[in-house]
């Protein structure tokens, strides 16, 4: 390790301790150590696709737990995971304490472990690592409900902080390698389950961005290169890809963000292997709204964030890329006209089955 970023670890160690996010002096010895070991990339196919189109699943209603068994049934089911005997990381979104939407939903959260376990998985984990400023993981995980929504369920709740990290060599050209949770590699299995937000620097939060929290605090994307966040969000996505996406639209961040901001009830979960394709559909969800400035004379494929994932090959490619599958559980009329809506929004047919 060069002098120059012990450097910058010690003062990023020193900031993480004064907001109390390191739980032990080993936590910070890990912190400051930095990456054991080097692994390659885990990019694996997606199998969740119909006439090579990735498939997206969205479903409404007011059963969270009914909604996730839907939409993930409507785009192919666990089988093609082989989740029994696996062990499982449910990755969801604890970027702070605040509750929903700002992070994941707790009922989506015992909703996806309970699912795992009835699919057979063997030992499901959830865990993630806040934000730099905003405290220790294992508070926020209490504050928010999660930390006890995932026990209810049966999983074991862990702290990125706490464990170790790993290298990753990447091909990009703002990171070269990314500092990735020593756990995406322990595990069978990894399910993203992020939220919609708007992000005030990042201009939205769904799928690749909540990557982020499962990466060393010293690669965040505005330490890396503030003027291209977005594409640098993009990037750190070519080191893991989750086998699977379940993200909460229970309720919608439309306006703000990543904190707090203008909320929307949207009953709806999302379900997908290709996050790229997943955020789209997210973003067009968002736009519906009207109330997200930098949605408002563009499509969501011209977001950032997109359009680097697109050119780095992280998914779809473009709206005939997609299959939006829906279904609504209460057969509710807003949920319908949304879902027309977003298709219009992405450059989908009105109808896509």
């Amino acid at each position: 390790m060069t002098f120059g970023r012990r450097a910058f670890l010690f003062t990023l160690a020193a900031v993480g301790a004064a907001f109390g996010i390191f739980r032990s002096r080993h936590s910070i010895k890990v912190f400051l150590s930095g990456a054991m070991r080097k692994v390659e990339p885990a990019v694996g196919g997606n199998p969740f696709r119909a006439y090579g189109n990735s498939l997206v699943a969205a479903v409404g209603g007011r059963d969270v737990k009914a909604m996730v068994e839907k939409a993930v049934s409507l785009t192919g089911g666990l089988e093609p995971l082989e989740i029994k005997g696996k062990s499982v990381l449910v990755k969801p979104n604890v970027v702070g304490g605040r509750k929903h939407p700002t992070t994941t939903n707790p009922e989506v959260v015992r909703a996806v472990v309970e699912l795992l376990y009835e699919a057979g998985a063997s030992i499901v984990y959830v865990g993630d690592m806040s934000a730099l400023i905003r405290g220790g993981t294992a508070k926020n995980m209490e504050r928010t409900g999660i930390a006890a929504a995932a026990r209810q369920a049966g999983a074991e709740n862990l702290f990125f902080e706490d464990h170790g990290w790993v290298r990753v060599e990447i091909n990009g050209c703002y990171l070269r390698e990314v500092e990735v949770t020593e756990w995406f590699f322990k595990v069978d299995r990894v399910i993203n389950l992020p939220v919609i937000k708007t992000h005030r620097y990042a201009g939205y939060s769904i799928c690749l961005k909540n990557f982020v929290g499962a990466t060393h605090f010293s690669q965040r994307p505005y330490l890396v290169d503030l003027k291209h966040w977005e594409e640098v969000v993009a990037e750190l996505n070519l080191a893991f890809r989750p086998d699977l996406n379940i993200v909460d639209g229970t309720r919608t961040m439309v306006e703000g963000g990543p904190w707090e901001g203008k909320t929307r009830e949207t009953n709806l979960i999302l379900a997908g292997g290709d996050r790229l394709a997943c955020d789209v559909v997210g973003l067009g969800i968002i736009k519906s709204f009207g109330q997200w400035p930098p949605l408002a004379s563009v499509s969501p494929w011209q977001m950032r964030q997109v359009k680097r994932a697109v050119e780095i090959g992280l998914g779809a490619r473009g709206s005939d890329a997609i299959a939006l599958r829906t279904a609504s559980l209460d057969n509710d009329p807003a949920f319908a006209s949304l879902m027309d809506t977003v298709r219009t929004i992405i450059g989908l047919p009105a109808q896509d089955s």
